[in-house]
């Protein structure tokens, strides 16, 4: 069965509130750090293995330009290194530095804890009933995507 309008409306209504509401919890938690939200998202996207600049700007909707500033910032704190690409000389491939995945675990362990600590009213399966709701809400969009970028006639643009 569908999602009716209505029900997808409000769905569009929550994912944006959701995402405004993780933005200003993050800024809060980060003043005074040495990543900032975009450096940390680069750094987990680098942790998935070395890749091509060009390809890690495409997943984080980004444009070259940005993530190129991006990488410096995070290779003159040492957390990631570049290299050229020996399949193509004009691209280059980042990967994570030793500093950079204790960084990025480091990341992970305090966000874990913060939203433990916002949670506590909140019982176990509430939140694996949420973290399972959540991936498959992403893994739909995805795949969206995914049917989009392939050529789909499918209007999948729902943002």
């Amino acid at each position: 069965m569908a999602v009716a309008p209505d029900t997808a409306a409000d769905l569009v209504h929550r994912i944006f509130d959701l995402q405004r509401v993780v933005k200003c919890v993050a800024a809060a938690n980060l003043r005074g750090k040495d990543t900032g939200v975009a450096l940390q998202g680069v750094l987990r996207f680098v942790a998935e293995g070395e890749s091509r600049a060009t390809h890690l700007a495409e997943r984080l909707g980004v444009s070259a330009p940005v993530l190129s500033r991006h990488i410096a910032d995070l290779e003159d704190q040492g957390y990631v290194i570049r290299r050229p690409d020996p399949d193509d000389g004009r691209a280059q491939l980042v990967a994570l530095t030793p500093p950079g995945a204790d960084k990025l675990r480091q990341i992970e362990e305090q966000r874990a804890a913060t939203l433990q600590e916002y949670l506590q009213d909140w019982s176990q399966a509430d939140a694996e009933a949420t973290a399972r709701t959540l991936e498959k809400l992403s893994e739909s969009l995805k795949s969206s995507a995914r049917a989009k970028a392939a050529g789909s006639t499918t209007s999948t643009q729902i943002f």
